[in-house]
């Protein structure tokens, strides 16, 4: 017996049937130039346009970076947010901003490993790029390093939020902060005083910006290691990706014998960073989400030592 069968696909339109029918309509009329020559270049308008800028350019530019770091991995990819910026004067209209993501590809297709010095030279070509007597680049990454179990010896990756701003002034030249933030571990000493037993912790993030001086080396000092040993020496106890049995006793019990709070916790890496030669001034602040409250607790620092002389 035949049987007759009965097809229910749908019968679409073509794709450019399918584009019309949703609003697409074809191109007009092409009266400007398509040569670049020939194009206006606006921001290159000169007049009196009322006040100087500080800053203009553009930030959030995610972007694979290479870096280097005394801890394992001694070189590693991560990825990175920019921000590119140079000043105007006011008879300036405005700047050219497609040269901060021109220069950042050229270098990044030379093998750009993101250091200071490499920042200092890139900032410095920027400026002669975007036809200015100053630049700025600040760049954001996570770094990642190697912790082990104190007592296992079993290795995995914790990371830490880096940050390298380098600002160019021809006449100033060069000046440099770092940053990082850290987390820790915190117990409450008050929870530890006043209880029979037990005590309770919270983690806590520590973030640090210092300006560096002439008397910083790369070469002999990373600056990453520095600034994260300042904060995990001076906590209750180091953050592990990896803990056995044995680790967490260990840790746990290092903790009980290191109360911090949060007032202790900037006092403390504040006092480590004053003792490194290469550190004109500082700033920590330690935000601690506690773990019987809703809210955090937080203190913060800032010191400049050069007002001291």
């Amino acid at each position: 017996m035949d049987k007759t069968i009965v097809s229910n696909k749908k019968q679409l339109p073509t794709k450019a049937e399918r584009h019309k029918l949703f609003g697409s309509v074809e191109p007009g009329p092409k009266t400007k130039p398509i040569e670049k020559e020939g194009m206006a270049d606006l921001q290159n308008t000169r007049k009196d346009f009322l006040f100087d800028i500080d800053a203009v350019g553009i930030t959030n530019v995610k972007h694979p970076i290479q870096i280097e770091s005394d801890m394992k991995p001694t070189k590693q990819t991560t990825i990175a947010t920019f921000e590119f910026t140079s000043s105007i004067n006011k008879d300036s209209k405005g700047t050219n901003m497609s040269r901060f993501t021109e220069q950042l590809n050229h270098y990044h297709n030379s093998d750009f490993i993101i250091n200071i010095q490499s920042l200092k030279i890139f900032v410095k070509e920027l400026a002669d790029r975007v036809k200015q007597s100053d630049a700025t680049i600040k760049v954001t990454y996570p770094w990642f390093f190697e912790r082990r179990g104190p007592s296992s010896d079993l290795a995995g990756m914790n990371h830490a939020d880096a940050s390298i701003k380098v600002a160019y002034d021809i006449n100033n030249g060069f000046d440099i902060d770092v940053s990082l933030t850290g987390t820790i571990t915190t117990l409450c000493p008050c929870s530890k005083e006043i209880s029979e037993y037990s005590a309770h912790n919270q983690r806590g993030n520590v973030s640090m910006t210092v300006k560096l001086n002439d008397d910083f080396d790369e070469d002999q000092v990373d600056w990453k290691v520095a600034l994260l040993e300042a904060a995990e020496s001076n906590a209750s106890a180091r953050i592990h990706p990896v803990l056995k049995r044995p680790d967490e006793k260990m840790v746990t019990e290092q903790a009980y014998e290191n109360p911090r709070f949060v007032e202790d916790i900037v006092r403390l890496v504040s006092a480590d960073l004053y003792e490194l030669p290469f550190v004109d001034k500082f700033s920590v602040s330690c935000q601690n989400e506690e773990s019987i409250h809703l809210h955090d607790a937080v203190a913060s620092i800032t010191y400049d030592k050069r007002e001291e002389d």
